[in-house]
């Protein structure tokens, strides 16, 4: 199977999975406990039926849309997501140049495997800073002076993950940084050797966001420790309305899923939601970004540009989400996939794909802009 072969996002899994190591496919695919909230995310689509207008004259399509004032060219963007240079040996880079080619918005996340620096040097498109809450408050101030000076517009506070979901995928490997693999993990790694020869011919693994601020080298911190340790459980309103504050800018929260949290966004002076629950990550059995889009978009809309992501494979299912309010939709497998199949070339050719299904689909649909499309034209099964 080669790229070439890749024509949708099921294709670009099966890439992924015969080129990468069974514990670190497994880290991308897999979810938390029984994985029923990550099943559950692309199934809500399939309750939801569209409702097509004809004749309507679909000749010019115009995808852009805009989010905390940055204008993108297309109604998805990737999320930010972490350690990305395991999956393959460009990691961030191949990422935010993909973006950048589609005039879209990426994502840094604190647990990045590039400088933030770097790429926003490097790529003038909207980027946003993926940040964790820590214990330490002065931390906290230091990553976001960091991010300011790198030239970053948009903060991206990630509230579902003050302890990590229980992802038992990766507790039967070993999978963790750093590796301490059991022997079906390492039995893994050996009949993959193409992936250890690029994994070790690259620049050494390194976790530049938190490198300046902690020790994550050697045996002293692992991913799973980062999250139970350094991570704050007592994070309230009150913390991240004074960070809103000292961000002074747009500044977004990730895994809002309740309209009491949505509007206790907007009152803080956020900019941004994005409905997720982690790619079915952290607690196991709780709803969909998608489910709960309606209610927060009529409640919040006005105030605050909503977002979405979890479990978006198609170009149906973007119109979707789009047509109940949101702004844009978050990518994360979807990419990632693409990512491990072949760098670069392999995100790019999922977002050409992704772009032409939205496309045809909004002239199937009778619109020309992403704002033509309304909760009039969805029915619920």
């Amino acid at each position: 199977m080669r790229l070439t072969d890749c024509h949708n996002f099921h294709d670009f899994r099966r890439l992924a999975e015969r080129r990468l190591p069974g514990p670190i496919f497994n880290y991308i695919d897999g979810g938390a406990d029984d994985e029923v909230t990550l099943r559950r995310n692309t199934e809500s689509f399939e309750h939801v039926d569209l409702v097509p207008n004809v004749l309507r004259g679909v000749t010019d399509v115009d995808l852009s849309t805009e989010i905390m004032g940055q204008k993108l060219d297309l109604p998805v963007y990737l999320s930010p997501t972490a350690l990305q240079r395991l999956f393959h040996h460009e990691g961030e880079r191949a990422t935010a140049a993909a973006a950048a080619k589609f005039g879209t918005m990426f994502g840094v996340s604190s647990l990045g495997t590039v400088s933030m620096a770097e790429l926003a040097a490097k790529h003038d498109t909207p980027q946003v800073y993926q940040f964790y809450f820590h214990k330490d408050r002065g931390l906290n101030s230091a990553m976001m002076q960091k991010a300011k000076e790198s030239g970053i517009q948009v903060m991206m506070l990630t509230v579902d993950s003050i302890t990590g979901g229980n992802r038992e995928r990766d507790l039967r490997t070993g999978f963790s940084i750093p590796f301490r693999l059991t022997l079906a993990g390492l039995i893994q790694f050996a009949i993959k050797p193409m992936w250890g020869i690029n994994y070790v011919t690259h620049e050494k693994f390194s976790l530049p966001q938190l490198d300046a601020h902690i020790d994550m080298k050697g045996d002293t911190l692992t991913i799973g420790r980062y999250f139970t340790e350094m991570l704050d459980p007592s994070m309230n309103w009150d913390d991240v309305e004074r960070m809103v504050a000292e961000w002074g800018g747009p500044f977004c929260l990730k895994g809002v899923m309740s309209v009491e949290d949505a509007k206790k966004a907007a009152e803080i002076g956020c900019q941004g939601i994005v409905l997720s629950n982690h790619g079915g990550r952290q607690l196991d059995g709780s709803r969909s970004g998608f489910d709960q889009l309606d209610e927060i978009v009529q409640a919040v809309g006005d105030k605050i540009d909503v977002m979405v992501d979890g479990g978006f494979q198609r170009g149906t299912h973007v119109l979707k989400a789009l047509a109940l309010g949101a702004k844009a939709v978050g990518l994360g497998r979807a990419y990632l996939y693409a990512l491990a199949a072949a760098g670069q070339p392999g995100i790019e050719r999922m977002l050409t794909q992704l772009t032409a299904e939205i496309t045809r689909d909004m002239r199937l649909m009778g619109v020309t802009r992403v704002s033509d499309l309304t909760p009039d034209m969805l029915r619920y099964r």
